[in-house]
């Protein structure tokens, strides 16, 4: 058998990801990556993806279908990422009983319930920037100068999904700061594997933290709900203590950090390609084809660890991943192939209405939280839009620099200036 070639490198800084993803394309429908120094399979052909994320044959519950396990949680910077306990590395019987304990948390009815919310929220926010950048303020993410351009990933970007991660669960005001910046950690792939452990113990110690408070304090928000939700009876059917804690990590994290990445992402979209704001104002298009269109062409995820092969699974190419490999999901790649978009896959066009892509997940483990970021980002996205038709970048694009992780996809900063300079 000829020898392999060694695995292709991803990027723990995540620089430049749209040439990474044609490098993996070009590889093939999966070829095998480094992550931080496991190997692993990038799949990035999107009809494989689905396929795998919805078979049975492949796993996300480390414990049970990763060889490495033991040696990963012991020194690798993600092994947060397998480790945890809850339904985003939960397999078969368990990851259902978790999804229905979790599920009711999003329902239809509690999203629609949380529009007025966001609304006063969005208009709160503009209503600061605006104040800052004509007369300067101190707000509760730093200082707007009049007349200077505005982070809009810092001063808008973040703090509406901070807020309304908190509200839905219940997060202590004086305790959100610190869970934003534990989650950065958690996504940061540029920690070494001491400062990794160090930032999940800081973490857990707040969920501890949390938990307490609502102990203590219950309310109608979802932590006291997954603390009501505790296995007492002893039968299996509901949370242990570790569930409990792992599924606030899953809810905090997912909750925020992805929407943070699906507003800037997408403002920066908008404000480079100025035709495409056009379609939209001129009905063309609507905000939600917007969301959908950044969601495919910069999801706020680029590939997700870890999946694991319950058995070998044969390739179209004769290749074969064999059981107990590790998989990486890579939707970033998946989501602008030519197999799904043609040769326009690499352009932002929000005409496309509702495109195909990956970047909620598919199958079985499709994000439970997908309707709320569609909602945060449409009232986002139309609200500051209204507030400041005239905004700019106020730096050229490919100054932007990016959140420095091979998971998440934003940019470091978005500099925005909100009105023409007089």
């Amino acid at each position: 058998m000829p020898e392999q070639p060694p695995p292709f490198v991803i990027d723990p800084t995540g620089a430049d990801p749209d040439t990474e993803n044609r490098a993996l394309r070009a590889a093939g429908p999966a070829t095998r990556v480094d992550v931080l120094g496991v190997t692993a399979w990038s799949v990035s052909d999107p009809a494989l993806l689905q396929k795998m994320l919805t078979s049975p044959d492949v796993s996300k519950d480390a414990r049970k279908h990763w060889p490495l396990f033991d040696e990963a949680i012991a020194t690798w910077p993600l092994a947060l990422w397998v480790a945890v306990q809850n339904m985003f590395t939960a397999y078969g019987s368990d990851h259902r009983r978790l999804r229905r304990l979790v599920a009711p948390a999003f329902s239809a009815r509690r999203v629609a319930a949380l529009q007025e919310s966001i609304e006063q929220i969005v208009t709160r926010l503009l209503d600061d920037l605006e104040e800052g950048f004509d007369h300067g303020r101190k707000t509760e993410n730093g200082i707007i100068a009049a007349g200077e351009p505005v982070d809009l990933r810092e001063h808008f970007a973040y703090p509406l999904p901070i807020r309304v991660i908190g509200e839905l669960m219940g997060v202590p005001e004086e305790q959100r700061e610190g869970f934003r910046r534990l989650v950065d950690g958690v996504f940061s792939t540029t920690l070494t594997a001491e400062e990794s452990a160090a930032n999940t113990a800081e973490l857990y110690a707040s969920f501890d933290r949390l938990v307490a408070t609502k102990r203590a304090e219950p309310g109608e928000d979802m932590t006291s709900l997954l603390i009501a939700a505790q296995d007492e009876e002893g039968d299996g059917s509901g949370l242990n203590e570790a569930e409990v804690r792992d599924t606030l990590l899953l809810m905090v994290s997912a909750g925020y950090e992805t929407t943070v990445n699906l507003i800037s992402n997408a403002v920066a979209q908008l404000l480079t390609h100025p035709e495409q704001l056009a379609h939209v104002r001129e009905g063309r298009a609507g905000w939600g084809g917007v969301v959908e269109e950044t969601l495919r062409v910069e999801p706020a995820v680029k590939h997700l660890p870890m999946r694991f092969a319950v058995r070998d699974i044969p390739l179209p190419d004769g290749q074969t991943i064999a059981a107990g490999d590790a998989i990486l999901a890579s939707y970033a790649a998946a989501n602008r192939h030519p197999d799904w978009h043609g040769e326009s896959a690499d352009v932002f066009d929000v005409t496309r209405g509702n495109p195909e892509h990956l970047s909620f997940g598919h199958g079985v483990h499709f994000c439970l939280g997908a309707p709320l970021a569609r909602l945060e980002g449409s009232v986002a996205l139309s609200r500051f839009f209204e507030r400041f038709p005239d905004a700019e970048l106020a730096v050229p694009v490919d100054q932007l620099a990016r959140v420095p992780s091979l998971i998440t996809n934003g940019q470091a900063q978005l500099p925005v200036r909100l009105k023409p300079t007089r």
